[in-house]
């Protein structure tokens, strides 16, 4: 990867978590976080004026807890939630999800053994990582129960086992944006490192700010970057931060 500590200087790092800097595991509430890793995020963060962020579909909460005691500038639930640094009060840029569409996707989960329900307040995702063979069926009911919600004023999400409604007009893309114009981010080329569709909104706003998109697992079009495995971009921050203490 051709970066070095001079590029920091002017650069932004913006990690999506999940399949990225961390790898899948069978529910969201059993990923790990390497010590090493979070000692590289901590140097590199230092390293770059703390222009260092996670791009998450978790909740900030989740983040923080995940993360701890490492506290870093977040962008939360796929863009509605913002913390553009440390001790900055937290942006709510979302509406809640109306209650009889998540208490119907609720009940559509609970007929699927199996399913996990995820509940972030403004957006509902269902985990079928435990029964993949029911992906095809349960994303069609979740498809025919958005479309007779009222007002519709809601998006889908389809990632790796997972599919989440959420409120329209808010994803990762707008939050990169905005994130962008708050300092220490203003004024410095971002570089995203993302593994799943959700990203694609990251990427395409990154030409806006001279950055440079970085996928993982699978290339995606247009990235200028990729790697195999989170493995792979852990391997790399580690270095990263290692040539960052030494010069």
């Amino acid at each position: 990867m051709p970066l070095n500590s001079r590029d920091l200087d002017h650069s932004a790092i913006l990690l999506d978590v999940d399949g990225t800097i961390l790898d899948i595991a069978p529910s969201p509430q059993e990923v790990r976080v390497p010590d090493s890793l979070r000692r590289a995020l901590a140097t590199i963060a230092d390293s770059v004026g703390g222009a260092l962020a996670l791009v998450s579909g978790r909740p900030i909460s989740d983040l923080d807890a995940i993360f701890a005691p490492l506290r870093l500038p977040l962008i939360g639930g796929h863009g509605a939630e913002i913390r553009p640094a440390d001790g900055a009060a937290v942006e709510r840029r979302a509406a809640p999800l109306d209650p009889a569409l998540a208490q119907t996707l609720k009940d559509i989960a609970a007929r699927h053994s199996g399913i996990l329900i995820e509940d972030k307040g403004y957006s509902l995702a269902l985990h079928y990582r435990a029964v993949s063979k029911l992906g095809p069926a349960l994303v069609q009911e979740v498809r025919q129960a958005c479309d007779a919600a009222p007002g519709r004023l809601i998006e889908l999400l389809n990632g790796k086992a997972v599919i989440e409604v959420k409120t329209a007009g808010i994803n990762k893309g707008t939050a990169v944006r905005e994130l962008m114009s708050h300092p220490p981010f203003a004024g410095r080329a971002p570089i995203y490192i993302g593994d799943d569709t959700t990203d694609e909104d990251a990427f395409a706003v990154l030409p806006e700010f001279s950055g440079i998109a970085i996928s993982v697992g699978r290339r995606f079009a247009g990235v200028d970057e990729h790697f195999d495995s989170p493995a792979e971009v852990r391997s790399w921050l580690e270095r990263l931060a290692g040539v960052s203490v030494s010069t």
